[in-house]
């Protein structure tokens, strides 16, 4: 069993009915802004940038409402999920949600591979 299941998407995906998802609730407003989503499927590498900038997008009014009340269906049930039709859930607006709910408030700080090799860099200096 999911859970409550809640759809985080602006519209359902192709070719399903709502009744089909068995949705708790449809929180379209929770979706990145057209601009942002255009702006990230052009760009997929660019995955902190678009959390940072949809993190930034939670604070408006519309948003911090919507924020809430996803909060107040995760915690009246042990279980939620998330709904989305990204390509990859792992790196989506879905992704950023899941992480707010259990805790993760920041995107993480390293960059990948670049980044630990130039803070090995950055220690072997030090040392000298």
């Amino acid at each position: 069993m999911d859970g409550r299941r809640v759809l985080v998407d602006r519209r359902l995906p192709r070719g399903t009915q709502r009744d089909e998802l068995a949705l708790a609730s449809h929180m379209p407003v929770l979706a990145p802004s057209a601009e942002l989503a255009r702006w990230f499927r052009s760009r997929p590498a660019m995955w902190v940038t678009f959390r940072r900038r949809y993190l930034a997008g939670l604070e408006e009014p519309a948003m911090l409402d919507a924020l809430l009340e996803l909060e107040e269906l995760a915690q009246g049930s042990r279980r939620i999920t998330l709904l989305t039709a990204a390509k990859d859930p792992e790196h989506s607006h879905a992704a950023v949600l899941r992480d707010l709910l259990s805790g993760v408030r920041k995107p993480p700080a390293s960059t990948g591979p670049q980044r630990a090799v130039a803070a090995g860099r950055q220690r072997a200096r030090r040392q000298r």
